[in-house]
Protein backbone atom coordinates (compact mmCIF):
# COMPACT_ATOMS: atom_id res chain seq x y z
CA UNK A 1 0.00 0.00 0.00
CA UNK A 2 1.17 3.13 -1.04
CA UNK A 3 0.44 6.99 -0.03
CA UNK A 4 0.88 10.26 1.91
CA UNK A 5 -0.21 11.11 5.61
CA UNK A 6 -1.34 15.14 5.69
CA UNK A 7 -1.28 16.78 9.18
CA UNK A 8 -3.49 19.83 9.24
CA UNK A 9 -3.22 22.49 11.47
CA UNK A 10 -5.71 25.21 11.78
CA UNK A 11 -4.41 28.89 13.45
CA UNK A 12 -6.58 31.32 14.10
CA UNK A 13 -4.46 34.40 13.47
CA UNK A 14 -6.91 37.46 13.09
CA UNK A 15 -10.30 38.94 13.01
CA UNK A 16 -9.69 39.01 8.98
CA UNK A 17 -7.17 38.70 6.72
CA UNK A 18 -7.29 40.74 3.57
CA UNK A 19 -6.26 38.61 0.97
CA UNK A 20 -5.94 41.23 -1.83
CA UNK A 21 -3.35 42.56 -0.48
CA UNK A 22 -1.35 40.33 -0.30
CA UNK A 23 1.26 39.51 -3.17
CA UNK A 24 3.38 37.02 -1.78
CA UNK A 25 4.11 34.71 1.19
CA UNK A 26 7.71 33.50 2.26
CA UNK A 27 9.12 34.37 -0.75
CA UNK A 28 6.30 32.79 -2.83
CA UNK A 29 3.89 34.14 -5.16
CA UNK A 30 0.25 32.98 -3.34
CA UNK A 31 -2.39 31.59 -5.81
CA UNK A 32 -6.02 30.90 -5.46
CA UNK A 33 -6.73 27.50 -4.76
CA UNK A 34 -9.08 25.93 -7.79
CA UNK A 35 -10.75 22.48 -6.81
CA UNK A 36 -10.25 20.14 -9.36
CA UNK A 37 -12.98 16.78 -9.70
CA UNK A 38 -13.69 14.24 -11.98
CA UNK A 39 -17.66 14.13 -10.68
CA UNK A 40 -20.68 16.12 -12.49
CA UNK A 41 -19.68 19.79 -10.59
CA UNK A 42 -22.11 22.71 -12.03
CA UNK A 43 -19.51 25.33 -13.62
CA UNK A 44 -21.60 28.36 -12.20
CA UNK A 45 -21.80 27.47 -8.23
CA UNK A 46 -19.12 29.40 -6.61
CA UNK A 47 -16.58 27.50 -4.25
CA UNK A 48 -14.39 29.41 -1.74
CA UNK A 49 -10.82 29.96 -2.62
CA UNK A 50 -8.01 30.68 -0.43
CA UNK A 51 -4.83 31.85 -1.04
CA UNK A 52 -2.06 28.80 -1.56
CA UNK A 53 1.60 28.49 -1.59
CA UNK A 54 4.06 25.49 -1.72
CA UNK A 55 7.17 26.75 0.15
CA UNK A 56 10.19 24.31 -0.39
CA UNK A 57 10.22 21.32 1.79
CA UNK A 58 11.51 21.30 4.94
CA UNK A 59 15.00 19.96 5.34
CA UNK A 60 14.09 17.81 8.41
CA UNK A 61 12.71 14.80 7.43
CA UNK A 62 9.57 11.92 9.11
CA UNK A 63 10.60 8.86 9.10
CA UNK A 64 13.05 8.82 6.66
CA UNK A 65 10.65 10.88 4.11
CA UNK A 66 10.67 14.30 3.30
CA UNK A 67 8.10 16.54 4.24
CA UNK A 68 6.15 18.33 1.66
CA UNK A 69 4.45 21.86 2.80
CA UNK A 70 0.99 23.39 1.69
CA UNK A 71 0.13 26.45 3.11
CA UNK A 72 -3.60 28.38 2.68
CA UNK A 73 -4.63 32.16 3.68
CA UNK A 74 -8.69 32.29 4.42
CA UNK A 75 -9.85 35.63 4.74
CA UNK A 76 -12.13 34.49 7.77
CA UNK A 77 -8.18 34.74 9.79
CA UNK A 78 -7.23 31.36 9.60
CA UNK A 79 -3.86 30.15 8.48
CA UNK A 80 -3.92 26.39 7.26
CA UNK A 81 -0.69 24.26 7.59
CA UNK A 82 -0.52 21.30 5.73
CA UNK A 83 2.44 18.42 5.97
CA UNK A 84 2.54 15.87 3.64
CA UNK A 85 4.40 12.73 4.21
CA UNK A 86 4.39 9.80 1.50
CA UNK A 87 4.75 5.87 3.06
CA UNK A 88 4.54 2.45 2.15
CA UNK A 89 3.61 -0.15 3.97
CA UNK A 90 2.36 -3.70 3.98
CA UNK A 91 -0.45 -3.44 6.57
CA UNK A 92 -2.49 -0.28 7.78
CA UNK A 93 -1.01 -1.45 11.60
CA UNK A 94 2.34 -0.04 10.27
CA UNK A 95 0.60 3.38 10.24
CA UNK A 96 0.28 3.19 13.60
CA UNK A 97 3.62 5.09 14.43
CA UNK A 98 2.77 8.40 12.57
CA UNK A 99 0.13 9.28 14.50
CA UNK A 100 2.97 10.53 17.16
CA UNK A 101 6.28 10.14 15.49
CA UNK A 102 8.75 13.52 15.43
CA UNK A 103 11.16 15.06 12.64
CA UNK A 104 14.21 13.44 12.82
CA UNK A 105 15.87 16.04 14.55
CA UNK A 106 13.58 15.86 17.80
CA UNK A 107 11.35 18.45 16.55
CA UNK A 108 7.25 17.67 17.01
CA UNK A 109 4.85 18.73 14.02
CA UNK A 110 3.16 20.96 16.45
CA UNK A 111 6.22 23.18 17.00
CA UNK A 112 7.10 23.26 13.11
CA UNK A 113 3.17 23.99 12.56
CA UNK A 114 3.97 26.94 14.73
CA UNK A 115 7.00 28.36 13.35
CA UNK A 116 5.77 28.31 10.09
CA UNK A 117 2.60 30.09 10.80
CA UNK A 118 4.27 32.48 12.69
CA UNK A 119 6.44 33.44 9.75
CA UNK A 120 3.87 33.62 7.77
CA UNK A 121 1.72 35.79 10.05
CA UNK A 122 4.58 38.36 10.02
CA UNK A 123 4.81 38.27 6.26
CA UNK A 124 1.58 38.95 5.58
CA UNK A 125 1.40 41.40 8.62
CA UNK A 126 -0.01 44.28 6.45
CA UNK A 127 -3.34 42.21 5.41
CA UNK A 128 -4.45 41.49 8.75
CA UNK A 129 -7.11 42.91 10.32
CA UNK A 130 -7.07 43.25 14.40
CA UNK A 131 -4.50 40.78 14.38
CA UNK A 132 -3.45 37.99 17.47
CA UNK A 133 -1.26 35.53 18.40
CA UNK A 134 -1.91 32.60 16.85
CA UNK A 135 -4.59 30.62 18.52
CA UNK A 136 -4.06 27.23 19.80
CA UNK A 137 -4.61 24.95 16.75
CA UNK A 138 -6.86 22.38 15.47
CA UNK A 139 -4.99 18.90 14.43
CA UNK A 140 -6.53 16.89 12.30
CA UNK A 141 -4.57 13.87 10.66
CA UNK A 142 -5.75 12.36 7.14
CA UNK A 143 -4.41 9.28 6.01
CA UNK A 144 -5.03 9.03 2.05
CA UNK A 145 -3.94 5.68 0.04
CA UNK A 146 -3.64 5.88 -3.70
CA UNK A 147 -2.39 2.09 -4.02
CA UNK A 148 -3.90 -1.11 -2.37
CA UNK A 149 -2.01 -3.41 -4.17
CA UNK A 150 -3.60 -6.07 -6.22
CA UNK A 151 -7.76 -4.73 -4.66
CA UNK A 152 -9.18 -2.25 -7.17
CA UNK A 153 -12.50 -1.86 -5.27
CA UNK A 154 -11.51 0.34 -2.30
CA UNK A 155 -15.14 -0.41 -0.69
CA UNK A 156 -14.75 -4.35 -1.09
CA UNK A 157 -11.43 -3.58 0.85
CA UNK A 158 -12.97 -1.78 3.22
CA UNK A 159 -15.33 -4.29 4.22
CA UNK A 160 -12.72 -6.61 4.58
CA UNK A 161 -10.42 -4.35 7.15
CA UNK A 162 -12.88 -2.45 9.37
CA UNK A 163 -11.46 -3.56 12.55
CA UNK A 164 -7.91 -2.21 10.90
CA UNK A 165 -9.35 1.25 9.96
CA UNK A 166 -10.83 1.50 13.17
CA UNK A 167 -7.85 0.82 14.86
CA UNK A 168 -6.20 3.15 12.71
CA UNK A 169 -8.37 5.86 13.23
CA UNK A 170 -8.81 5.46 16.57
CA UNK A 171 -5.28 5.01 17.53
CA UNK A 172 -5.25 1.63 19.22
CA UNK A 173 -4.35 -1.99 18.27
CA UNK A 174 -6.91 -3.37 16.07
CA UNK A 175 -7.24 -6.66 18.44
CA UNK A 176 -7.61 -4.66 21.35
CA UNK A 177 -11.23 -2.59 20.26
CA UNK A 178 -14.42 -3.86 20.41
CA UNK A 179 -17.32 -4.39 18.07
CA UNK A 180 -19.03 -1.09 19.03
CA UNK A 181 -15.86 0.61 18.85
CA UNK A 182 -14.71 -0.56 15.52
CA UNK A 183 -18.77 0.50 14.45
CA UNK A 184 -18.59 3.99 15.59
CA UNK A 185 -15.26 4.81 14.04
CA UNK A 186 -16.21 3.39 10.50
CA UNK A 187 -19.89 4.51 10.97
CA UNK A 188 -19.24 7.28 8.96
CA UNK A 189 -17.82 6.79 5.41
CA UNK A 190 -18.46 7.84 1.91
CA UNK A 191 -17.54 6.52 -1.47
CA UNK A 192 -18.82 7.40 -4.73
CA UNK A 193 -17.18 5.11 -7.07
CA UNK A 194 -15.42 1.82 -6.23
CA UNK A 195 -12.04 3.91 -6.99
CA UNK A 196 -12.71 5.71 -3.77
CA UNK A 197 -13.84 6.21 -0.17
CA UNK A 198 -13.58 8.28 2.64
CA UNK A 199 -13.85 7.30 6.58
CA UNK A 200 -13.64 9.91 9.12
CA UNK A 201 -13.24 10.32 12.32
CA UNK A 202 -13.15 12.23 15.12
CA UNK A 203 -9.66 13.13 15.35
CA UNK A 204 -8.42 11.32 11.97
CA UNK A 205 -10.04 9.96 8.41
CA UNK A 206 -8.53 7.75 6.20
CA UNK A 207 -8.97 8.73 2.32
CA UNK A 208 -8.59 5.45 -0.62
CA UNK A 209 -8.33 7.33 -4.23
CA UNK A 210 -6.94 4.92 -6.59
CA UNK A 211 -6.95 7.63 -9.20
CA UNK A 212 -4.38 9.02 -6.93
CA UNK A 213 -6.09 12.05 -6.96
CA UNK A 214 -7.56 13.03 -3.38
CA UNK A 215 -6.92 16.94 -2.81
CA UNK A 216 -10.77 17.47 -3.45
CA UNK A 217 -11.73 15.70 0.12
CA UNK A 218 -9.43 16.74 0.99
CA UNK A 219 -9.88 20.35 0.73
CA UNK A 220 -13.26 19.99 2.31
CA UNK A 221 -11.88 17.92 5.26
CA UNK A 222 -9.61 21.27 5.75
CA UNK A 223 -12.54 23.73 5.78
CA UNK A 224 -14.46 21.87 8.28
CA UNK A 225 -11.21 21.29 10.38
CA UNK A 226 -10.86 24.57 10.08
CA UNK A 227 -14.45 25.72 10.80
CA UNK A 228 -14.26 24.04 14.21
CA UNK A 229 -11.26 26.08 15.18
CA UNK A 230 -13.24 28.89 14.59
CA UNK A 231 -16.38 28.10 16.20
CA UNK A 232 -13.98 26.92 19.33
CA UNK A 233 -12.14 30.17 19.27
CA UNK A 234 -15.30 31.99 19.56
CA UNK A 235 -16.23 29.80 22.43
CA UNK A 236 -13.21 30.89 24.15
CA UNK A 237 -13.76 34.73 23.78
CA UNK A 238 -17.50 34.04 24.43
CA UNK A 239 -16.31 32.31 27.96
CA UNK A 240 -14.13 35.74 28.60
CA UNK A 241 -16.48 37.82 27.74
CA UNK A 242 -19.35 36.38 30.07
CA UNK A 243 -16.75 36.11 33.14
CA UNK A 244 -16.62 39.90 31.93
CA UNK A 245 -20.52 40.04 32.06
CA UNK A 246 -20.89 38.15 35.73
CA UNK A 247 -18.13 40.59 36.92
CA UNK A 248 -19.99 43.63 35.96
CA UNK A 249 -23.54 42.55 37.46
CA UNK A 250 -21.66 41.82 41.29
CA UNK A 251 -19.56 44.70 41.46
CA UNK A 252 -21.56 48.25 42.38
CA UNK A 253 -23.98 49.65 39.10
CA UNK A 254 -23.55 53.22 38.13
CA UNK A 255 -25.90 55.81 38.45
CA UNK A 256 -25.72 56.61 35.29
CA UNK A 257 -25.99 53.19 33.31
CA UNK A 258 -23.43 50.98 31.84
CA UNK A 259 -20.47 52.91 30.48
CA UNK A 260 -20.20 53.51 26.78
CA UNK A 261 -16.96 51.55 26.28
CA UNK A 262 -19.20 48.38 27.63
CA UNK A 263 -21.86 49.23 25.00
CA UNK A 264 -19.03 49.62 22.51
CA UNK A 265 -16.84 46.07 22.97
CA UNK A 266 -20.31 44.49 23.57
CA UNK A 267 -21.95 45.44 20.12
CA UNK A 268 -18.49 45.19 18.23
CA UNK A 269 -17.72 41.52 19.66
CA UNK A 270 -21.61 41.02 18.39
CA UNK A 271 -20.90 42.04 15.36
CA UNK A 272 -17.98 40.03 14.86
CA UNK A 273 -18.81 37.01 16.27
CA UNK A 274 -21.82 36.77 13.72
CA UNK A 275 -20.05 37.95 11.09
CA UNK A 276 -17.06 35.99 11.65
CA UNK A 277 -19.65 32.77 12.13
CA UNK A 278 -21.67 33.82 8.92
CA UNK A 279 -18.47 33.79 6.85
CA UNK A 280 -17.04 30.52 8.36
CA UNK A 281 -20.28 28.78 7.25
CA UNK A 282 -20.26 30.83 4.12
CA UNK A 283 -16.90 28.78 3.10
CA UNK A 284 -19.11 25.92 2.90
CA UNK A 285 -22.51 26.64 1.58
CA UNK A 286 -22.33 26.08 -1.84
CA UNK A 287 -20.86 23.24 -2.68
CA UNK A 288 -21.70 21.76 -6.18
CA UNK A 289 -20.08 18.65 -6.11
CA UNK A 290 -23.19 16.13 -4.31
CA UNK A 291 -20.04 13.64 -3.39
CA UNK A 292 -18.09 16.40 -2.13
CA UNK A 293 -21.43 17.81 -0.09
CA UNK A 294 -22.06 14.22 1.35
CA UNK A 295 -18.33 14.15 2.66
CA UNK A 296 -18.62 17.65 4.36
CA UNK A 297 -22.05 16.93 6.31
CA UNK A 298 -19.92 13.66 7.13
CA UNK A 299 -17.36 15.59 8.94
CA UNK A 300 -19.95 18.01 10.10
CA UNK A 301 -21.69 15.81 11.78
CA UNK A 302 -18.13 14.01 13.54
CA UNK A 303 -17.38 17.39 14.73
CA UNK A 304 -20.40 18.36 15.83
CA UNK A 305 -20.24 21.66 13.90
CA UNK A 306 -23.99 22.43 14.09
CA UNK A 307 -23.75 21.69 18.05
CA UNK A 308 -21.03 23.83 18.92
CA UNK A 309 -22.94 27.01 15.95
CA UNK A 310 -26.05 26.88 18.54
CA UNK A 311 -24.05 26.58 21.35
CA UNK A 312 -22.35 30.26 20.28
CA UNK A 313 -25.47 31.52 19.26
CA UNK A 314 -27.20 30.74 22.35
CA UNK A 315 -24.35 32.14 24.74
CA UNK A 316 -24.49 35.35 21.94
CA UNK A 317 -28.47 35.63 23.04
CA UNK A 318 -27.37 34.92 26.74
CA UNK A 319 -25.11 37.95 27.11
CA UNK A 320 -27.23 40.23 26.00
CA UNK A 321 -29.59 38.95 28.16
CA UNK A 322 -27.13 39.54 30.89
CA UNK A 323 -26.75 43.06 30.08
CA UNK A 324 -30.37 43.61 29.02
CA UNK A 325 -31.02 42.60 32.84
CA UNK A 326 -28.23 44.70 34.22
CA UNK A 327 -29.61 48.12 32.04
CA UNK A 328 -32.97 47.35 33.18
CA UNK A 329 -31.99 47.41 37.01
CA UNK A 330 -30.17 50.60 36.40
CA UNK A 331 -33.54 52.11 34.22
CA UNK A 332 -35.37 51.10 37.78
CA UNK A 333 -32.64 52.57 39.95
CA UNK A 334 -33.50 55.78 37.97
CA UNK A 335 -36.81 55.52 38.20
CA UNK A 336 -36.43 55.42 41.76
CA UNK A 337 -34.66 58.11 42.36
CA UNK A 338 -36.24 59.79 40.10
CA UNK A 339 -39.56 59.55 42.30
CA UNK A 340 -37.98 60.62 44.96
CA UNK A 341 -36.76 63.69 43.64
CA UNK A 342 -40.23 64.73 42.94
CA UNK A 343 -41.52 63.68 45.94
CA UNK A 344 -39.02 66.31 47.42
CA UNK A 345 -39.80 68.69 44.97
CA UNK A 346 -43.50 68.62 46.26
CA UNK A 347 -42.61 68.93 49.88
CA UNK A 348 -40.58 71.98 49.11
CA UNK A 349 -43.64 73.40 47.03
CA UNK A 350 -46.15 72.68 50.20
CA UNK A 351 -43.50 74.35 52.43
CA UNK A 352 -42.78 77.32 50.58
CA UNK A 353 -46.43 77.86 50.33
CA UNK A 354 -47.09 77.41 53.85
CA UNK A 355 -44.66 79.74 55.07
CA UNK A 356 -45.21 82.41 52.02
CA UNK A 357 -48.63 82.69 53.62
CA UNK A 358 -47.59 83.02 56.61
Amino acid sequence: MRGEVIYLYAFDVANEIATSRICEVLSCKPFPYEIKTDHTYPKDVPLYKPLTIQPPNVSDKMLGQSVRLVIRIFEVGVVNVAMHVPFEVASLAELQPFHQTKLESGQTRDELARRLCQEVCQSIQDAMIRGAEPSEPEAYSVFCLTDLGECSDAYAWFRQNRREVAGLLSEAPADSLSDLQVDEAARIHRSFSKKDLAVIDWDASLIVDLDGFADDVLYILELANLQLEEFRVMDRRLDQHLDRAYHDMERRRPFLGIPSSVHHWLRRFRVDATKLADEVTHITKFLGDWHLARIYLGAAERFHLQEWQKSIADRLAQLDQVYQVLQSEVYERRMLWLEIAILVCFLIDLFALFFWRR
